[in-house]
């Protein structure tokens, strides 16, 4: 099992689409299994996911970090301006954080969290959001200080509706 002092946290480039891609998918896999149809996380491209994650990295004010170990990049997060819509100038959102499965529970996500967290000016709101099934995910964030703040939304993610909860943190 391999030890976060064995991983580099840094900037992602255009270069690591497809290796985040790949993550991105796998984890996917991985989390939302019991949430998301067996055939729509089937239907995930790398191709896809990579043109979207190139697509991230030139986006003006988004942040994109890689965690890598001597296998390759083994999770990333991403943060930028907040989309919502009563989201005020300055307000932040964490857009994904996701780590390859066999990276689960070595401590690299909250490596990579308290990256994030330290690179934001004292005092930012940060948000984002969690599919409503996903007890792990929202564990990981109230550790980190991120709690409810009663806002949902339905996105609908394979053809069907699914709850996302928003999570806040000041």
């Amino acid at each position: 099992m391999m030890a976060p002092e064995d991983v580099t946290i840094r900037p992602a480039t255009t270069t690591d689409a497809e290796a985040i891609a790949r993550v991105d998918i796998a984890s996917w896999r991985g989390a939302y299994s019991e949430i998301l149809s067996d055939s729509y996380l089937a239907s995930l491209e790398v191709a896809d996911r990579a043109g979207l994650w190139s697509a991230a990295l030139h986006a003006r004010g988004t942040t994109l970090l890689v965690a890598e170990d001597e296998t390759g990049i083994i999770g990333f997060t991403s943060v930028g301006p907040s989309r919502d819509e009563d989201a005020e100038p300055g307000h932040l959102e964490i857009y994904a954080i996701y780590l390859h499965p066999r990276a689960w529970g070595t401590g690299v996500a909250r490596d990579l969290m308290r990256t994030v967290l330290d690179g934001l000016r004292p005092g930012a709101v940060v948000t984002l959001w969690i599919l409503e099934g996903n007890e792990r995910a929202q564990h990981f964030y109230r550790r980190h200080g991120f709690q409810p703040d009663g806002t949902e939304r339905i996105d609908e993610i394979g053809g069907q509706p699914l709850k996302q909860l928003r999570f806040r943190k000041r």
